[in-house]
């Protein structure tokens, strides 16, 4: 695929005004940091309590919403720790990063594979909607959707086995983890860090905008290295090329999509720092950062997809349909690149 970029066409728009614009009346320092910081730790604690009080079947959504809360602090916690790390004592700072990172991924996974089985089995519901059959067909493209009706029930009943046996793993993986002295270590000094915060001693009088300008240059910088012009196209037909190959290994364009989607979680977090979690959201923001988990949610369908292809001595009509499953999410990957592109070019010509 020819790799065309969008340049910024102004150097200097290439940082948002309106990180120079936060908290007006005074610039935002080490202070503020701290109280962002306390914040989500005494939100970590309320989430953690909430999950040991609501941990059994009969509360079981309870549990689900206090999991999610704990990955939500986990995540701002451990992102605003790699923002502003200059500003923090670094041997504290680089033992409980990793470890937060650890927890939030490890609770994460079970509601990943409920939410891609759910995505799965929806667009084969979709893809083989219509009720002709095979022997009633009187055209190559209604053959076509009837092989993919007789396949889709075996392809779904497939996938409902290997990303529930998954799913299941992953509970079991995360009720072991809470009950680890691994994250019971993490759960102390998240604690302690609702009372105390580990900063420097220039901390509490240093301007947190130029960190947080640096976090929005990354971004910026990772943006810039995508295929843009590419992606404001509908059909991007190379990005179909490895389909359902032997080769287990992640889609070669789908990686830095995936870095920018993190750096703008980054970005987002130290807007919070800077204006407070409460202020107005960026529309725009949001809706690239919807785009992007679009992105990563039909990318890691379609590899679901195209590991179920390879399962051996499956029937022909359930390979075909698994085989276009695995196509329509990876148009659906295209579908979010090409929205994140009018997201993020509408966001751009605003700041200007």
């Amino acid at each position: 695929m020819a790799q065309q970029h969008l340049e910024p066409t102004d150097p200097t728009a290439r940082v948002s005004p309106t990180l120079g614009s936060a908290r007006a009346g005074g610039a935002p320092i080490g202070d503020a940091l701290a109280g962002y910081l306390r914040a989500q730790a005494t939100e970590f604690l309320r989430a953690l309590r909430l999950h040991r009080e609501t941990g059994t079947a009969s509360a079981a959504e309870e549990s689900v919403d206090a999991a999610r809360a704990l990955r939500r602090s986990a995540r701002r916690i451990s992102g605003s720790l790699h923002t502003f790390r200059p500003l923090l004592e670094a041997d504290w700072s680089e033992e409980i990063r990793p470890e937060l990172a650890w927890l939030s991924g490890t609770l994460g996974l079970e509601h990943a594979y409920e939410a891609r089985l759910e995505r799965l089995l929806l667009a084969l519901h979709r893809l083989s909607g219509s009720t002709t059959l095979p022997s009633q067909a009187t055209s190559e493209a209604a053959t076509e959707r009837g092989n993919l009706t007789v396949g889709a029930a075996k392809a779904g009943a497939l996938l409902d086995r290997q990303l529930t046996l998954a799913r299941t793993r992953a509970h079991s993986t995360a009720l072991q983890a809470l009950g680890s002295s691994r994250f019971h270590a993490v759960a102390d000094k998240v604690a302690v860090l609702a009372s105390e915060v580990p900063l420097t001693a220039a901390a509490p009088t240093t301007d947190l905008r130029p960190l947080a300008s640096a976090a929005e240059e990354r971004l910026t910088d990772a943006i810039a290295a995508l295929p843009l012009v590419t992606a404001g196209h509908p059909y991007n037909a190379e990005a179909l090329v490895h389909g359902l190959s032997p080769d287990p290994s992640p889609h070669p364009q789908d990686g830095p999509w995936h870095q920018v989607r993190l750096l703008l979680r980054l970005h987002r977090y130290a807007r919070e720092v800077l204006c407070g979690e409460g202020a107005p959201v960026d529309v725009r923001l949001l809706s690239a950062g919807q785009a992007l988990n679009r992105h990563r949610d039909a990318s890691e369908a379609a590899a679901a997809a195209a590991a179920a292809a390879r399962t051996p001595r499956i029937a022909p009509a359930t390979a075909y349909a698994l085989g276009v499953l695995h196509a329509d999410q990876r148009h659906e990957v295209e579908a979010a690149r090409f929205a994140f592109q009018q997201a993020w070019q509408k966001q751009r010509l605003e700041a200007l």
